[in-house]
């Protein structure tokens, strides 16, 4: 479920997968509108032929998929051919607008004490069935049932546990996060039930909390299942792909066994710095660059390379078909099936000011708030800097955590400036230091810094600004503040004198031998996921002993990363690559392909990480 809101348009080309595929696979993946309409129209023949019978295929897909184009271009040719075709679309058997309102009332609450600028809400939990009018559910079963020829039934949910029975085909049109949320943005989609749009911030809201959830679930439902007879990625009507079954399938099980690396996604902001922007040759009219989404689950996709073709999946889609491959048996059912660990740059380098000062919430208020999965962790790692560079970690030990609060609350309403380094602890930014930052924990990136930001499970952005500098955003309205949310989640103890003992420590050699070692940098038991740091001059070995890897080259040119046993597998790595090894990887080999030494950073779960989630 995605929380961007302001993706930049750009696409990064560069992460490209390249897993050996079979030239059934790649011959059976189709690119283009018309070609799509063929492949569709070739499986409907086969399956009439043999039930010489009414047959329906049912079109789901994710939020602001575009069915129109290829209905329609079926139903033509349907009628070309002289094959009676019906068209429903299951929209008009939704609940009013009116009506999910009102069910979803208690889910998005209008408390502007609590969210001054209504971002948060809860959860909600139902599915599909939530959505429709049962009285015209049946009876547009009872016209499909009634039916001759060909069915075409299409829109969200058009393939949910409730149709999918009647539905002798079924596809799902997909749309990666970040190009639904620019969809949005365009103004070509509104909220399920909805006759017309409301404002961006209001859909986005509704979506996260509902369209989005009705959808991941469902889509994770048909892939780990094996149900779809076609996966068909939507992204641009003039570029759909279709992906039968035994491709798509033959397209995760291959990659699994390789380490890869995700698409990112780019986000300008306010305090948005240069480093990535010039390392990765972004657009110059991007006005900076503030985060990079190099792994964040339910962000980014993965590229993978079919013959002459590229098709693009969301990482959350391969999560689900791959999940035990990928993560490891005991992590799937710790995290119900989601990737526990994400990872975006945050670059402030040469930047005009610091983050906000912000925090994040624990176990049982991300629960009871918002209906949430778990807390939300995070950590910095510090990759490089520039003059006067600092991290703000924990209260000074001589703060008054009242005070502080009562100042910030005070700036919320009459916008007075707060001396916010009376009160947060600073500490001079130097390349490699590792900051770990549990939540409640108050913290800030400094200006002038890139740092690698490694965080809990992250199926929401639960962030508390509780002061921004009194700087409006790039929109020039005042960037939202949350004292109330902020208040309840400090943890006032943790001062600088407990930062310095238990969370931003020196690094510990671990193993070593000639030309390399292996250092922790990060461990605690408010976290459930342990920080390493390779450092080699030729060649190291790991091993994912069953639960994946995390890789991201913080120094050096590039490298190669390969399962021991399968030199063939593998991924090179240029400098700020992030990279998964997979958790049945087992063995594995990094090799330094540049000409100087080399630093990896390695994050992967506890041997025992169940224990402290």
């Amino acid at each position: 479920m995605s929380f961007m809101f302001n993706p930049y348009p750009y696409e990064d080309i560069a992460p490209v997968n390249r897993p050996v595929l079979s030239e059934e696979t790649i011959n059976s993946i189709t690119t283009g509108p018309r070609n799509v309409v063929a492949g569709l129209l070739n499986e409907i023949h086969a399956r009439r032929k043999k039930e010489n019978a009414a047959l329906t295929i049912g079109m789901d897909g994710y939020v602001a998929a575009d069915w129109e184009q290829i209905v329609n271009l079926l139903s033509g040719e349907l009628t070309k051919q002289k094959i009676n075709v019906r068209v429903f679309n299951v929209a008009s058997c939704y609940k009013s607008r009116q009506e999910l309102d009102a069910m979803l009332a208690e889910y998005l609450p209008q408390d502007l004490k609590k969210d001054p600028v209504l971002l948060f809400g809860k959860l909600f939990k139902g599915g599909y069935e939530t959505l429709f009018d049962q009285a015209k559910l049946d009876a547009l079963k009872q016209q499909i049932k009634a039916g001759t020829g060909v069915n075409i039934v299409y829109g969200a949910g058009s393939c949910f546990a409730g149709l999918r029975p009647l539905c002798d085909i079924v596809t799902f049109f997909d749309v990666t996060p970040k190009q639904a949320v620019l969809l949005i943005k365009s103004g070509n989609y509104k909220n399920l039930g909805d006759c017309q749009a409301r404002p961006f911030k209001e859909i986005m809201r509704r979506c996260y909390y509902y369209d989005f959830e009705l959808a991941v679930h469902l889509r994770a439902e048909l892939v780990s299942g094996n149900l779809l007879d076609f996966y068909i990625a939507n992204d641009n009507p003039a570029t759909v792909q279709l992906v039968p079954r035994r491709a798509f399938n033959e397209i995760c099980s291959s990659l699994v066994n390789y380490p890869f690396r995700c698409k990112p996604v780019y986000l300008e902001g306010v305090w948005g710095g240069h480093y990535i922007k010039k390392m990765r040759n972004l657009p110059e009219k991007m006005k900076n660059c503030a985060w990079v989404f190099d792994l964040i689950p339910l962000e980014v996709t993965l590229l993978v390379q079919a013959g002459p073709q590229l098709v693009e999946i969301p990482f959350f889609v391969f999560v689900n078909k791959q999940a035990e491959a990928l993560m490891g048996e005991e992590c799937v059912k710790a995290f119900n099936g989601y990737f526990p660990i994400r990872f975006n740059f945050d670059d402030s380098y040469h930047s005009s000011g610091n983050m906000s000062i912000q925090l994040h919430p624990q176990a049982d208020y991300c629960k009871e708030n918002f209906n949430e999965l778990g807390r939300q962790d995070e950590s910095y790692y510090i990759i490089a800097t520039g003059h006067g560079a600092k991290t703000f970690v924990g209260m000074n030990d001589d703060a008054d955590a009242n005070e502080f609060i009562a100042a910030v609350k005070k700036s919320e309403v009459d916008f007075s400036p707060v001396d916010y380094k009376k009160y947060v602890n600073g500490i001079e930014s130097i390349p490699g230091m590792q900051f770990m930052l549990p939540a409640g924990t108050i913290h800030s990136s400094g200006r002038n810094q890139l740092i690698l930001e490694i965080g809990s499970l992250t199926v929401g952005s639960y962030t508390f600004k509780i002061y921004d500098y009194l700087r409006p955003d790039l929109d020039g309205i005042p960037r939202p503040i949350h004292t109330y949310h902020g208040e309840r989640v400090l943890d006032a103890k943790r001062n600088s004198s407990w930062v310095k003992q238990n969370i931003a420590r020196e690094p510990k050699l671990l193993r070593s031998g000639e030309g390399w070692a292996e250092y922790i940098l990060g461990e605690h038991d408010l976290l459930y996921f342990s920080l390493f740091r390779y450092e080699f001059e030729k060649r190291i070995e790991g091993d994912t002993n069953g639960v994946f890897h995390v890789l991201t080259l913080v120094d050096g040119e590039k490298i190669a990363v390969y399962p021991k046993d399968h030199p063939e597998r593998r991924y090179i790595q240029n400098y700020l690559d992030i990279v998964v090894v997979p958790a049945n990887a087992g063995a594995y080999v990094i090799e330094n392909l540049g000409d100087q030494p080399v630093c990896v950073h390695k994050t992967c779960l506890k041997n025992n990480f169940t224990e402290f989630i």
